[in-house]
């Protein structure tokens, strides 16, 4: 067979990860990737069966289905009836659909060395880790492997990208500490893929509104429909650790909650601009303890200027008659100070923080960057989606632990000061919203 694999492509088909998605953007190679894996696992693995899938039946017979006969013809037997090809070592690929989720049932009994889903967002995770228990094999020395490729969006983009992407660095493994199983996401786009007309695709996907073009071109998982913070991208907010100066002035935020303990460290340049470079995301901690565990977790040498904390923080506890600030500061977490918990004026000024701005070096930069090692608050910031009821609002049945602990931060800063102009923009765009016979007095 004549098939060359582009970089990305040669990656993922020698990597031996339990479960391996691969793609992210549009145009990335990411079918043939898949079909070129089952072809390649059929014709090392005698007797070896895999199944390819896609959410419906049509949508296999436009794509993989079509692919593979260019592909196989003349080297496998296409059998029609049962929609497989049958190899000259007994090996059998199989292609199938889960339309609704109790199509994953027509599987039971099934056995597949290896399953690959394709545009994996468009299946619900409960058929995911079904078809997973299909994975089984007595060969000697054989692994069960699952694969999949899809951009982002769809009705599992949530749960695919927090089991892949929000685990940890693209291209690098993550063990599951429950199931043991090695993950690994592997992000490509066209620019990985040298077939394709880039100057075509490129004009497509200008044409489309902004967050589904970031989504498609980039593969950037972190916007989708009723996003709260779509001023969020990784590539700008998120960056590596690097050494902080040591005069940078530093303080912490928190949200306790017996639930979920969130605390972050903060550390403020000359210019203002703000780095979380820590996290501590655990639930099940008392006051006490977390108390103890934030302490613990700074080290002598950071001067840390306040805490700002959750303000019901300071109400008293009917069981110790104590207050959980004064209870945290026995504790040895000293310099607590009240949050402002005013929640959309605090959603607003965080937007702020976000706004990606071009720096002095005509870099794109935003006020508020987060090192990449506090992965939960990365995993839920841009996951908060508006409250129905309040668009202004966020959605109080999101995670929220994290984010609420930045808002604290960030309402703690002082104020930036808006242009005269910049002001008179706003309040024309306010203006907008309210009926006619209103007035604003006021900015």
């Amino acid at each position: 067979m004549i098939w060359r694999a582009e970089p990305k492509q040669a990656v993922f088909l020698s990597c031996e990860d339990d479960e391996v998605l691969y793609g992210g953007a549009a145009g990335g190679g990411k079918s043939d990737a898949l079909l070129i894996f089952s072809i390649m696992r059929r014709v090392a693995i005698p007797s070896s069966r895999g199944l390819i899938l896609r959410r419906t039946f049509p949508e296999l017979e436009r794509t993989l289905i079509l692919r593979s006969h260019q592909l196989l013809t003349g080297r496998a037997k296409w059998q029609a009836q049962q929609k497989r090809w049958r190899f000259p070592n007994g090996s059998i690929l199989e292609f199938g659909y889960c339309a609704s989720e109790e199509d994953v049932y027509q599987y039971q009994g099934a056995e597949y060395e290896d399953i690959c889903f394709d545009e994996l967002t468009q299946f619900t995770e409960f058929q995911y880790t079904y078809l997973q228990s299909r994975l089984r094999t007595t060969k000697p020395g054989v692994k069960v492997l699952t694969r999949a490729a899809t951009n982002p969006g769809g009705p599992g983009h949530l749960w695919v990208k927090s089991r892949f992407v929000d685990v940890g660095p693209p291209n690098t493994p993550y063990r599951d500490p429950e199931s043991g199983l090695v993950r690994r996401y592997i992000p490509a786009t066209i620019d990985d893929n040298s077939y394709i007309d880039r100057a075509a695709y490129e004009r497509n996907l200008s044409a489309l509104p902004e967050a589904e073009r970031r989504a498609l071109r980039y593969g950037d998982w972190d916007v989708f429909s009723g996003q709260y913070f779509r001023e969020f991208r990784r590539d700008i907010h998120v960056i590596r650790p690097f050494d902080i100066p040591s005069w940078w002035r530093r303080f912490r935020s928190l949200d306790y909650g017996l639930d979920c303990t969130a605390c972050y460290w903060w550390a403020v340049d000359q210019s203002g601009r703000c780095f979380v470079y820590r996290e501590l995301y655990e639930s099940g901690l008392n006051l006490s303890k977390a108390a103890q565990k934030i302490v613990d977790m700074t080290p002598a040498e950071e001067r840390i200027s306040y805490t700002v904390a959750s303000p019901d923080l300071w109400n008293r506890r009917q069981e110790t008659g104590q207050s959980g600030e004064e209870i945290m500061r026995q504790a040895g977490l000293t310099g607590l100070v009240k949050a402002d918990h005013n929640r959309i004026p605090g959603w607003r000024a965080l937007r702020e923080y976000l706004e990606p701005y071009t720096d002095e070096q005509g870099v794109e930069v935003a006020r508020l960057a987060i090192f990449e090692n506090c992965v939960n608050l990365i995993r839920t910031l841009p996951a908060l989606v508006h409250d129905t009821h309040n668009p202004e609002d966020v959605d109080d049945a999101c995670e929220d632990h994290a984010p609420e602990s930045i808002r604290y931060g960030v309402m703690s800063r002082p104020g930036r000061s808006v242009p005269e102009e910049e002001q008179k923009k706003r309040l024309r765009a306010r203006q907008k919203l309210v009926r006619p016979a209103s007035r604003i007095t006021g900015y």
